[in-house]
């Protein structure tokens, strides 16, 4: 039986999601196969807990004493989305003690976690992006440059995080200033990017033991304006239709575009890549390498309609991290 860490928690807005991401993976790991430790990161505090006691993780190796015994992991299922594990800040340090782990290695994290040159590199390829600009904090007059050279309404978001924390959609000028506090609030880059009318589709790839698979397409509608932190995690203010409704030449095409950017932006685990879909092209917005993992999550639920409980999920995420075959 092998010995998992589940990270989760971490340093941004998107704590709360991530614990519950953790939780749900320990609930439903395949207790024939795995020894799941749920390990809480926070700042310097990793610590697991039995009852109201804590245990740290000892950070020289990795490693858990719990009375007389000390635990060694065989396999980190990582499940922290934004900092330290989305970044590749975690990768790095489990490079170093040789621990396999079940999310993007260090490169792919810190590219595709910044949003502005993930954008660049996915436009390389050929693959359509929403026209934006990109600030660093200080830069002289951000709202004016946004004005001149974009056309409203655009969202203002962090450049690096998720969930849409610090997301503003932007319809009107005097809207901006809120919106860049409010995003450099989250991060000491933000992006400007125009809004793309269109239907919101997503689709999670995965390789396994089976090769690299492509979900079925999901499409996102929010009963607010767009999919921000409330619509992606109250309940009942978002609809997902797995499978998307859509005819079989889009659903065919979103999954091919997403297994090329798997394999080019030389993605691991699973991952979540995200689109406009203006009715002729897919407009590329971000890819999710620790997508969300709760109940009200998207990427079981496209793994559900694909065939895979959410213990199937786990368990080929973990064999496929500690190359062993499923």
């Amino acid at each position: 039986m092998l010995n998992v860490a589940i990270i989760a928690g971490g340093d941004s807005g998107e704590y709360p999601i991530s614990k519950k991401s953790g939780e749900q993976v320990e609930l439903y790991m395949d207790r024939d196969l795995f020894r799941p430790y749920l390990i809480i990161i926070k700042g310097k505090k990793w610590n697991y807990r039995i009852g109201q006691k804590i245990f740290p993780i000892d950070k020289n190796d990795f490693s858990l004493v719990i009375g007389n015994r000390k635990i060694r992991f065989d396999i980190v299922f990582n499940a922290i989305h934004g900092t330290p594990g989305e970044n590749g800040r975690l990768q790095g340090y489990f490079d170093i003690l040789g621990i396999p782990y079940t999310s993007c290695d260090v490169t792919t994290s810190s590219l595709t976690f910044n949003k502005h040159f993930c954008k660049q590199v996915v436009a390389s390829y050929g693959i359509k992006t929403a026209r934006s600009l990109h600030f660093f904090r200080g830069a002289p007059d951000p709202d004016r440059v946004i004005l001149e050279r974009l056309a409203l309404p655009v969202f203002v978001k962090p450049n690096n995080g998720g969930s849409s924390v610090g997301m503003s959609k932007v319809s009107h000028q005097d809207e901006l200033k809120a919106a860049l506090e409010l995003a450099f609030h989250e991060d000491n880059e933000i992006l400007a990017e125009e809004f793309v009318k269109g239907r919101e589709l997503t689709c999670g790839v995965i390789r396994t033991g089976e090769g690299t698979i492509a979900f079925p397409v999901t499409e996102i509608i929010p009963r607010k304006e767009y999919f921000d932190y409330e619509a992606k995690y109250r309940k009942g203010m978002s609809e997902e239709v797995v499978p998307a409704a859509i005819p079989d030449s889009v659903s065919k095409k979103c999954r091919e575009i997403s297994a090329f950017l798997f394999e080019k932006l030389n993605c691991k685990g699973v991952v979540r890549f995200d689109y406009i879909f203006d009715g002729e092209d897919f407009y590329f917005l971000e890819v999710n390498t620790v997508p969300g993992l709760t109940a009200a999550s998207i990427v079981p639920k496209m793994a559900l309609a694909y065939g895979w409980s959410f213990t199937e999920l786990i368990t080929r995420l973990l064999m496929k991290a500690g190359k062993r075959s499923l």
